[in-house]
């Protein structure tokens, strides 16, 4: 195989580490991710190197002597290379001393052998080994095999020690369109995430929307795993019934996994914020589906204001980034709705005030990405154009009148201040006046 670094000075350091811990009597081998993205074409980022036959110290002596070393890991033998993406590490051996995920016994041991230390890793995909002074793949429990023929299989039975590697075959299936193999989706379904941090929880998330080239794969695995009962508000949306004038792709669980595969494909920036809105987006249908002469679910956007935030407190207390999520949430019907009508600037403003116009439409692309036409896309173009008109696609319309300018006119500072703002601010985005002196002139008749 052929070792695709990310820069030379990456390369230079890497190498420089193996030829020194070689020159010492060990062997250092560049393991996990890099190898299966070095052998899928992808560049890595960041290289883990493993360390055989030196002990922690002898290690970090010649790391230091080259090297400006971080030691936050150093309990648990992994050094962090300063000014680069570089960990390396000793083998190491854990033993569950507790029943949570963080009750672990860490201790290294220089002369594992390498098929002992992969069998530690979660997934074989993630257990190979290279070594960048000899160019051989290291791979004792044949892995490159489930990586050429797309299979995420556990590597032994110590996956059950990490409950948040349920999370991150989500993610990996998602990533590299991987086929979980059935052994590995019946040892997760005995796995629990109630102890694992939401922090940790979060992150795998994250990768999920932010890497993943089909979503949809890797939620369909959480389901299959039975974890979809950890996260209620997408199990809700599974057997929740939909018009099929509108989604002949079926419920609103089918739905959600079709429109996170169009958002993938769609990414451009604030990628994070889109894909948990269009991750959240139907949440509010199971509470609001009528099943009559036809399927409705009027107010479903509002209602899934509650689920949303729900969803998104437990694994992170980023109160901004939750409100900017759910304010695309409750709004993602407004971009057809505004244009079964005609639509005044002043809809506009106020659709700006409440959600940014940008994000709102690549959320509704993807809402109507499985049954798209040419009025559903043309509404997202006019929006666009019009919002570009007045100025507000990328934020809400900047009040004309501050309280500045209230001092400017010889108002003191109080209270009364945000009586006299607000209502201006409201009659700015109805379009009362559009100018700064206009804005005076309302001001003062409130006087």
């Amino acid at each position: 195989m052929t070792f695709r670094y990310p820069d030379k000075e990456t390369q230079n350091a890497c190498l420089g580490i193996a030829q020194l811990v070689k020159k010492m009597g060990g062997t250092a081998l560049y393991v996990g991710g890099c190898i299966r993205d070095a052998l899928l074409g992808v560049l890595s980022k960041d290289i883990d190197i493993e360390v055989y036959g030196l002990s922690a110290p002898g290690l970090l002596s010649i790391l230091k002597s080259y090297f400006q070393v971080d030691l936050v890991g150093q309990s648990f033998g992994v050094f962090k290379i300063k000014h680069h993406d570089i960990d390396v590490s000793l083998p190491r051996r854990e033993s569950k001393s507790g029943l949570h995920h963080t009750d672990f016994l860490v201790e290294t041991d220089p002369n594992m052998s390498f098929r002992d230390a992969a069998l530690r890793r979660d997934f074989t995909i993630n257990a190979m080994g290279y070594n960048p002074l000899t160019g051989e793949l290291v791979d004792p429990l044949c892995c490159s095999a489930d990586l050429e023929h797309k299979i995420l299989r556990h590597t032994s039975n110590k996956f059950v020690e990490d409950p948040l590697r349920v999370l991150r075959g989500m993610q990996f299936v998602s990533r590299f369109n991987l086929h979980p193999h059935h052994d590995t989706i019946e040892l997760c379904r005995t796995l629990d995430m109630t102890d694992l941090a939401p922090e940790r929880i979060f992150e795998e998330w994250k990768k999920l929307i932010l890497k993943g080239v089909r979503p949809s794969l890797g939620l369909q695995f959480l389901r299959n795993a039975g974890w979809l009962r950890f996260f209620p508000e997408l199990q809700s949306l599974v057997d929740c019934p939909q018009d099929s004038r509108w989604h002949p792709e079926g419920d609103a669980w089918a739905h959600t996994l079709l429109c996170m595969d169009v958002c993938a494909e769609q990414r451009t920036g604030d990628d994070l914020i889109i894909g948990l809105a269009v991750l959240c987006h139907d949440m509010g249908k199971p509470d609001t589906t009528v099943v009559g002469d036809g399927i409705t679910s009027r107010g479903h956007a509002q209602a899934g204001e509650k689920h949303a935030r729900s969803f998104l407190s437990r694994m992170t207390n980023q109160q901004d980034l939750i409100d900017q999520v759910v304010s695309l949430v409750t709004s993602h019907m407004r971009v057809y709705d505004l244009f079964r009508t005609e639509v005044s600037d002043k809809a506009i403003r106020r659709l700006a005030n409440d959600a940014r116009i940008d994000r709102l439409v690549r959320v509704y692309l993807a809402d109507v990405g499985g049954c798209a036409n040419e009025t559903r896309i043309q509404c997202a173009t006019d929006l666009l154009q019009r919002a570009q008109s007045l100025d507000v696609v990328d934020s809400a319309p900047t009040p004309l009148i501050m309280g500045r300018h209230l001092i400017e006119l010889g108002l003191e500072p109080g209270p009364k201040f945000s009586e006299i703002l607000k209502p201006c601010y409201e009659a700015q985005l109805d379009g009362e006046f559009t100018t700064f002196e206009g804005g005076l002139d309302y001001v003062r008749g409130l006087l």
